[in-house]
């Protein structure tokens, strides 16, 4: 009878933790904010063999300690158990692991005053290009998006029996694909556990590009011109679709979710950059956002296709897998061009109002 009172006392106990921490949490996010407080600029990036690397730097200059919490829910951690303890001074500790298939966050608790949460932006994937997390940018009112909520990546149609794991790690609970029938008919969405809501962006056909590449009626030049014509037609069409894209992004009930595309570049890069706007980010962040795909695209598995072909034609491939900044820059120059402002885009042509973009925020920051 006793240790049945003692298992109770524990989930009792565990459960008070919880809603403890959750308060922890949102405190330590307005102690980050606070006007008093030191500017703390953190990162989190994978090594070649997958410890964690954590750096930070703070304006004015800190001394004393910081501690590092580890968990694989960005929203809990257990303040009890540090995993490392380091001198604000270092600037850099390494979190080792060789656990490749579950995604870890990190909570940093600055002379246990300041605390900011971490995450590496990129997730480890064999068979998926491109899947990275939206979390960990911060707006025009220094909130920060939250980890773990929102990912885009590439298509969905080779995946490994590792990445299915992975993915089912991350606790997805909705994926929104932007591709049209066609390409869904050809490589269709392997992962099928959860819901799939086909909002298709129209797009010249993949083969169709391909094959003007190799037969020499594209070239770099043409490529270039493409995409530029590309991220124009994003701005002047499919309203209706990001309209419905953010609908589903209102929904508490879907998260965390996937937005995916072909390669996770161009049309979910668009829709990121909306989503980002809709948050309050600047437009420096979004093309942050956008140019990430050049690191987290493996080029050499895409670009297989373009061994034994002339300069002309690996230059051209080279060309359409690149996210320059310069495309998004010229879709944000037309909305402000066409509608004045990013804001007065998002309410005329996506539906995003005031009030829709405030239930987004408190879904989407603290």
């Amino acid at each position: 009878m006793s240790l049945i009172f003692c298992y109770l006392c524990l989930i009792a106990r565990e459960k008070m933790l919880v809603k403890i921490l959750s308060i922890f949490i949102c405190t330590a996010a307005f102690t980050a904010c606070s006007s008093n407080a030191p500017e703390i600029r953190a990162l989190c990036l994978r090594d070649d063999i997958g410890n964690y690397v954590i750096k930070w730097e703070s304006n004015p200059p800190m001394q004393g300690n910081v501690k590092l919490f580890v968990s694989d829910n960005p929203d809990n951690f257990n303040i009890n158990t540090p995993v490392g303890n380091v001198n604000i001074n270092d600037g850099v500790t390494t979190y080792i692991t060789n656990d490749n298939m579950t995604r870890k966050y990190f909570m940093l608790s600055f002379n246990d005053k300041v605390y900011q949460i971490v995450g590496s932006r990129g997730v480890v994937m064999d068979s998926i290009q491109n899947l990275r997390d939206l979390g960990g940018y911060t707006n025009n009112r220094n909130l920060t998006t939250r980890w773990g909520k929102i990912y885009r990546s590439g298509k969905l149609s080779r995946l490994s029996e590792w990445d299915s794991i992975r993915l089912n790690n991350l606790g997805i609970k909705t994926i929104i694909d932007l591709r049209g029938t066609d390409e869904i008919q050809k490589s269709p969405v392997l992962y099928k556990k959860i819901k799939v809501v086909n909002i298709p962006i129209p797009t010249v056909d993949e083969d169709h590009i391909s094959r003007l590449i190799m037969e020499g009626r594209m070239r770099k030049g043409d490529a270039i011109l493409f995409l530029q014509d590309m991220y124009l037609q994003f701005v002047e069409g499919n309203s209706s679709q990001y309209a419905s894209v953010m609908e589903q992004l209102l929904n508490k009930e879907n998260y965390p979710v996937l937005i995916t595309c072909s390669l996770g570049k161009d049309r979910s890069g668009y829709v990121s950059a909306l989503i980002l706007a809709s948050l309050g980010a600047s437009e420096s962040t979004i093309l942050k956002d956008y140019t990430s795909s050049n690191d987290c695209m493996d080029i050499t598995k895409i670009a297989k296709m373009a061994n034994g072909l002339n300069s002309d034609a690996q230059e051209t491939f080279t060309a359409l897998l690149n996210a320059d900044e310069a495309y998004m820059d010229l879709a944000l120059k037309k909305i402000r061009k066409d509608y004045g402002s990013m804001d007065k885009y998002l309410e005329k042509e996506i539906g995003m109002d005031e009030k829709k973009r405030e239930k987004l925020k408190e879904i989407m920051l603290y």
